[in-house]
């Protein structure tokens, strides 16, 4: 019963750790992205994935109905 207890408690540092560290990283600006938003409008006319064809011929055959 007591290596529960050992095993918790190690579980809360840790999880306390990460959460210290998690703060430090967003407060310094780690996750902080420049660089995307000014050429964002350079990426807008990507490529649209082609529809499945067989969903267009299912939609042009129920129209002719």
């Amino acid at each position: 019963m007591s290596v529960i207890y050992l095993l918790i408690s190690i579980s809360i540092i840790v999880a306390i750790a990460f959460l210290i560290a998690f703060i430090k990283a967003v407060k310094s600006g780690q996750y902080d992205d420049d660089y995307t938003p000014s050429v964002r409008m350079l990426f807008d006319d990507e490529i649209v994935k082609k529809e499945n064809p067989n969903k267009l011929i299912q939609t042009e055959k129920q129209k002719s109905i």
